[in-house]
């Protein structure tokens, strides 16, 4: 369900934990003049600091993903396994709850404020990817298909994962929660303002934009890049999505590691993010607007 599908959440009391979602090798062309060795397109390397920089590039690349993914989902997945551990420390798993969206200030004008900048500056690690798969001449968006080139197909196929993931979701929720593996979960606890849905809807979009991009538009292709093979990657995506959901009990680890796999799947046989946010997105924006009547904490 959408609530199983959002990083751990920021500022949450006992029951959260706080989350915080490469260059290409340059190549060196042919010298112009016979014994003239050519400047790299980055303004500052020789043909031969270049061959150095490709046998390394495999460890630049680990070392670039490691970064991006500490100041996004891998930090959140350390937050929420310390998280879980902390609950199961204190009680049953099923006594705790996780609330996702939490109230972040007693008085509203300044509650608006703090949820609206988590918001912003949650997203700022999408920006950071958006430029490492940035190529001279070419649309980042289009080359992680996060743009309207196919609305039709894309909408169609947001849909289909909508029922694909949404209804097992609740499922497993209520499986999880009889066999005791699930904590309660409460999709929003924000007093009732003007602005509330508004943030919910836009919380909801920022956990699709986020997880989405970062997780399919850049960690596979930089995986493979690495060496890993198209099923490595998505192994190792599902795991990492599974991970930072763990702060909310064993059974929705198990549901958005199922979810990572079939989003990679999509991914790998679609090449577009842009059905996986949307999807995303609506099943977040149903659970944190409509929790209690899906069955939810509240």
């Amino acid at each position: 369900m959408g609530t199983m599908n959002d990083p751990v959440p920021a500022h949450s009391k006992h029951d959260g934990a706080p989350s915080v979602p490469a260059p290409a090798s340059p190549g060196a062309g042919p010298a112009r003049a016979a014994g003239v060795v050519p400047p790299t397109a980055q303004g500052g390397g020789t043909a031969v600091e270049l061959q150095d920089w490709g046998g390394r590039s495999r460890r630049r690349l680990i070392f670039e993903v490691l970064l991006v993914l500490g100041l996004s989902l891998g930090k959140s997945a350390v937050y929420s396994v310390v998280s879980l551990l902390d609950k199961m420390s204190q009680a049953p798993i099923a006594q705790g709850t996780s609330t996702l969206n939490a109230v972040q200030n007693s008085r509203e004008v300044f509650d608006f404020t703090y949820q609206v900048l988590g918001i912003f500056f949650s997203l700022v690690p999408v920006l950071l990817v958006f430029y490492l798969l940035a190529e001279p001449g070419k649309s980042v968006f289009r080359k992680i298909g996060l743009d309207w080139r196919h609305p039709v197909r894309d909408g169609l196929g947001a849909l289909g994962l909508l029922v694909i993931i949404g209804v097992p979701s609740l499922g497993l929720y209520a499986a999880g929660r009889a066999l005791g593996i699930t904590t309660e979960i409460i999709p929003s606890a924000l007093d009732q303002y003007w602005w509330t849905v508004p943030v919910l809807v836009l919380s909801a979009v920022r956990a699709g934009v986020l997880e989405e991009v970062i997780l399919n538009g850049y960690l596979l292709g930089r995986l493979q890049k690495i060496g890993l093979g198209w099923w490595s990657a998505i192994f190792l995506a599902a795991v990492l999505r599974g991970s930072y959901h763990a702060y909310q009990g064993f059974g929705p680890f198990v549901g958005n590691f199922a979810m990572g796999l079939l989003f990679g799947w999509v991914y790998k046989k679609w090449g577009r993010v842009a059905p996986l946010v949307v999807a995303h997105a609506l099943v977040d924006i149903a659970a944190f607007t409509l929790g209690p009547a899906l069955g939810f904490g509240g």
